[in-house]
């Protein structure tokens, strides 16, 4: 793995130069000890219009750039389906990994991408920007600290618009091969990690997923409802067809206390002690209908922890084995409203 522990900058290669890639690159500018060290897109104009826009060689092929001996990691940028092979590639060439949402589209890809990272000491971040937010941090500490009591329900509410010209622009877009699936393993994902991050371990799912609008092979539209671990019941519904689309938000709910979440900003906090972060603004960054209106300041958090691990052994926020709990949660929605049954995790 490329070392540097000796205070130089950690250098990223990008790949995949599409619209998520430059969050990731203004991300890197952000960071101090981070640097670009080049891209590349099997794409080249795209390539060739990153590479220019933000002054970095653009790598003939894929191969190049991952073999490459200046750059110590590979940021994953490119459709769903290929963030695995992509990745396990990557450390087989000696380099860390950073991978966009989801890391994999199964769990046996997760696995055996899991197992090459740790049997190489690569570390690999898995993009969950959303579990950095100072409100989620404060909710975590908060449900840690028992002053939601008993917890007893919760409900994730994600109603997103896509267009028909979105699923329109890229071919893999809303295909089982290469997104994986739709509303939730693509738009939902965030908030299905931020809801396993704050409630632990889901139990069982029953779900219905349908495609009711959009002409893609994947849902548009899904609801499930949950069993958690903890003996809390929740519930998760996910659509890419609800116009104008809403921003996401999670409930908690507790015996003792209850607390709504509205994208990563507060909005009630029914607490037996006084939140000591804003309450009751709304968010002000929303995807709900616009896939490029999030802030960059989630990505720049885990960029900065990304670096510090590689360079002093820090623990990722985020590794491979934390990115691969929303896709189990993903995975056994999918399976329930496939089978008609209810799936144990």
């Amino acid at each position: 793995m490329g070392d540097s522990s000796n205070g130089k900058d950690v250098r990223f290669g990008i790949v995949g130069c599409g619209m998520i890639s430059r969050f990731h690159a203004e991300a890197i500018r952000r960071t101090p000890g981070a640097a670009i060290a080049g891209c590349f897109d099997a794409y080249r104009p795209g390539a060739d219009a990153f590479g220019a826009d933000f002054g970095v060689p653009v790598f003939p092929s894929l191969e190049a750039i991952a073999s490459d001996s200046a750059i110590d990691a590979l940021a994953i940028c490119t459709p769903s389906g290929l963030h695995t092979p992509q990745a396990i590639g990557a450390i087989r060439r000696g380099k860390h990994v950073v991978v966009e949402k989801p890391m994999s589209l199964t769990l046996a890809d997760a696995d055996a991408l899991i197992a090459e990272s740790d049997a190489r000491g690569a570390k690999v971040c898995v993009i969950s920007q959303f579990r950095f937010s100072p409100a989620v941090r404060e909710v975590r500490k908060a449900i840690q600290s028992g002053a939601f009591g008993a917890l007893t329900m919760a409900e994730l509410s994600m109603k997103y618009f896509r267009s028909h010209e979105y699923y329109a622009q890229a071919d893999w877009r809303g295909t089982w091969q290469m997104d994986g699936g739709g509303a939730l393993m693509n738009q939902g994902i965030h908030g299905v990690d931020v809801f396993r991050f704050l409630l632990g371990p889901v139990k069982s799912v029953s779900a219905t997923a349908r495609t009711l609008t959009r002409m893609i092979e994947t849902e548009d539209s899904v609801v499930a409802a949950l069993e958690l671990a903890n003996g809390a019941l929740a519930a998760i519904s996910a659509s890419t067809c609800s116009y104008p689309g809403y921003p996401r938000r999670l409930e908690i709910c507790g015996d003792s206390g209850s607390v709504a979440l509205e994208e990563d900003s507060i909005l009630k906090w029914d607490l037996p002690y006084e939140c000591p972060l804003p309450v009751g603004e709304r968010a002000s960054r929303v995807a709900s209908s616009d896939p490029a209106a999030i802030s960059v300041e989630g990505h720049a958090m885990q960029y900065a922890n990304m670096v510090d691990a590689i360079r002093s052994g820090a623990p990722l926020l985020v590794d491979a084995k934390q990115g691969r709990q929303p896709l189990e949660i993903i995975l056994g929605i999918y399976e329930s409203s496939k089978t008609g049954k209810t799936v144990y995790l």
